[in-house]
């Protein structure tokens, strides 16, 4: 008895200093110190026992279900009454403004807004809201950023978005007129007058071979044509060991 009692005094010598270090760094989490008998013939041992966690606060997780909502079904995130207390009937983009150096902007927006872990300090209109998610179904978000006129797409200067979310939303602009979610003109052409039939000489039946006799060459120009003498004999002079 008095062996074990040694040796859970040594255990917790060795434990306590590690115990009060945590304790030190984390102060969120409260630990105790609690005797349990668990080793028989063991009246009480050291155990750490850490208090049960809080529980979630209802508005945070509402939050979370939000976020995931909007994250399946962006759509509706336009929707909401959220989305309406932030920007109203305006685009997502109207009240945002870049950070240049000097009066005159550059001319192109930055390359990304999020490396790794770090986001910029004035990030674009979609990098900054984490419920504004680009996709071809979310119809609403796109026409924000067409021209309801000309149906060309802003440029990132005009929008401020930077040139990652610039691509992205090329190319699901470019999907959801493939699906027929957004329409998109077909560029007039007028008719030059032109003849495309086939009825014409160019591309019409071609005409049967002529008849050929006996003794008479296939093409025509076969013995019309004379050699030149002078080539004749300057190819009979090279070839002169030849033709014997």
């Amino acid at each position: 008895m008095a062996a074990s009692i040694r040796g859970v005094g040594r255990v917790l010598c060795r434990v306590t200093p590690f115990l009060l270090q945590n304790i030190r760094q984390n102060k969120s989490v409260p630990v105790r110190l609690c005797t349990q008998a668990v080793f028989p013939g063991v009246q009480s041992s050291l155990s750490l026992c850490t208090a049960a966690s809080p529980e979630i606060p209802s508005d945070a997780a509402e939050a979370g279900q939000a976020l995931a909502r909007y994250k399946d079904r962006p759509w509706d995130y336009l929707e909401s009454e959220e989305y309406i207390a932030l920007y109203g009937t305006s685009p997502v983009w109207s009240d945002y403004r870049r950070n240049h150096k000097g009066g005159i902007p550059p001319q192109k927006t930055r390359k990304t807004c999020i490396r790794g872990d770090k986001i910029c300090g004035n990030p674009c209109p979609i990098c900054r809201d984490s419920n504004v998610i680009i996709h071809y179904q979310n119809v609403k978000l796109l026409q924000q950023f067409i021209s309801p006129n000309t149906g060309i797409v802003y440029d990132s200067t005009r929008t401020g978005v930077c040139q990652k979310q610039q691509k992205h939303l090329n190319q699901a602009i470019g999907t959801a007129r493939d699906h027929g979610l957004l329409p998109f003109q077909v560029p007039h052409v007028d008719f030059s007058g032109e003849d495309y039939s086939n009825c014409h000489d160019a591309v019409g039946s071609t005409p049967p071979p002529p008849t050929i006799t006996s003794g008479d060459p296939w093409y025509r120009w076969y013995h019309t044509i004379q050699p030149d003498k002078t080539e004749v004999a300057k190819v009979k002079k090279t070839y002169k060991a030849y033709l014997k």
